[in-house]
C-alpha cells in the first residue's frame, strides 16, 4: 500500500514537472511567435513601401508596375463607426483615399477603400467643405462616376482642408472617415507628373 501511494506521489510530481515543462515550452513558443510576427510585419511594411517615391505631409506618392501606375494616397486622421446612432467598435481593413493615374493619362481617378464590404447598391458620400459627391461602390471599393467627376472632386480637394467620407457596411454600420488634405495638391500633382 505504501509503495502504491509512493508511486502515485511520484506520478503526481512527474505530472507537475511535465506541466511546468509544457508551460515553459508554451511561453517560449508564444515569445517566438511574437518575434516572428514582428519580423513578418516589419518585412510586410517594407515590402508595401518599396515603391513609395515621395511623402507630402499627410499624403504619399507611389509608382509601380508595367503598365506604369502612379498614385497619391492617405490614411484617415479620424474614424467614427456607428450603428443605430451609437458608437461601435468594428474591425476594418485598410482605410485609404487615392487619386491614381495610369501611364499617359492626364486625368486622376478618385477611389476609396473603407476596409469592409459596402452595402449592396449603396454610395459613399465624399464631402469637401460644403460640396458633397457620390462615389459608387463595389465590394470594399468606391469610385467617382466618370473622369469629369474625378476632375471636379480633385479640384475641390486641392482647395479644401479635409475630406469626409461616409459609407454604410453590408452589416449596417455607418462609417465616417476624415482625411486631412494637407499636402494633397503637391502629392496629386507629383503623381500626375510621374505618369505623363
Amino acid at each position: 500500500m505504501k509503495n502504491r501511494f509512493r508511486r502515485l506521489r511520484e506520478v503526481a510530481q512527474e505530472a507537475e514537472q511535465l506541466e511546468a515543462v509544457i508551460d515553459m515550452i508554451s511561453r517560449i513558443a508564444r515569445g517566438l511567435g511574437i518575434v516572428a510576427l514582428s519580423l513578418t510585419a516589419t518585412h510586410a511594411m517594407a515590402q508595401e513601401s518599396t515603391n513609395r517615391v515621395a511623402a507630402n505631409t499627410d499624403w504619399s506618392v507611389f509608382v509601380d508596375g508595367d503598365p506604369k501606375e502612379c498614385w497619391s494616397v492617405s490614411k484617415p486622421k479620424q474614424t467614427v463607426n456607428t450603428k443605430d446612432g451609437r458608437s461601435v467598435a468594428v474591425r476594418r481593413g485598410d482605410i485609404l483615399l487615392f487619386v491614381s493615374y495610369r501611364d499617359g493619362s492626364s486625368t486622376g481617378e478618385v477611389s476609396f477603400t473603407g476596409g469592409y464590404p459596402f452595402a449592396n447598391g449603396s454610395t459613399v458620400k465624399l464631402t469637401v467643405g460644403s460640396d458633397t459627391y457620390d462615389l459608387f461602390t463595389d465590394g470594399e471599393w468606391a469610385w467617382s462616376k466618370d473622369p469629369q467627376a474625378d476632375a471636379t472632386i480633385i479640384a475641390a480637394m486641392k482647395g479644401g482642408a479635409n475630406a469626409v467620407l461616409v459609407g454604410n457596411s453590408s452589416r449596417g454600420t455607418r462609417t465616417e472617415d476624415t482625411f486631412s488634405l494637407m499636402g494633397f495638391t503637391a502629392a496629386v500633382e507629383d503623381a500626375g507628373t510621374r505618369c505623363k
